[in-house]
């Protein structure tokens, strides 16, 4: 990737820089304050990035200084119409300071390229309709699906 950004897997010395831009990606999505996510959840979701019996990875985008700049998270499922298993993109962040440099793409990516060495054969992922800045790269490295999600929370 240009500017020297390295795409790297998740390791538990990043806990510390992972934090933040963890908290940045649920702050986006109004989860922070009253409605942030409990710390059970966040301390579950990092311990799964390094249990080998887990299906959830994480990777992160590392600047030439060393300091994190971006992560994604993103789990292996099967499904109903492929025997291959099918890759959920779950999670999506970029520092602001760090946006419109290719970081994004470099973690959509390279998910891309750990689902096909899975023998993956579709990558796939939600963003919320307000989320414009993301869809326009998103409309440039994908195609949308047309489908719609409906959900009840129990």
């Amino acid at each position: 990737m240009s500017d020297g950004v390295t795409v790297r897997p998740i390791e538990a010395r990043d806990r510390a820089a992972w934090a933040p831009l963890w908290a940045g990606y649920n702050a986006f999505y109004g989860r922070s304050g009253a409605t942030a996510l409990p710390d059970a959840i966040t301390e579950t979701t990092w311990s799964r990035f390094f249990d080998r019996g887990e299906p959830v990875h994480a990777l992160v985008a590392e600047d030439p200084d060393g300091r994190l700049i971006g992560l994604v998270h993103y789990l292996f499922h099967r499904s109903t119409i492929s025997i291959a298993p099918t890759c959920y993109l779950q999670d999506l962040f970029t520092d602001a300071a760090a946006r419109g440099r290719g970081v994004g793409r470099a973690l959509i990516e390279a998910v891309y390229a750990r689902a096909a060495a899975a023998g993956s054969s579709r990558v796939y992922w939600l963003t919320h309709e307000t989320n414009a800045q993301a869809m326009r790269l998103y409309d440039q490295v994908a195609a949308k699906s047309g489908f719609l999600v409906y959900r009840k929370e129990l």
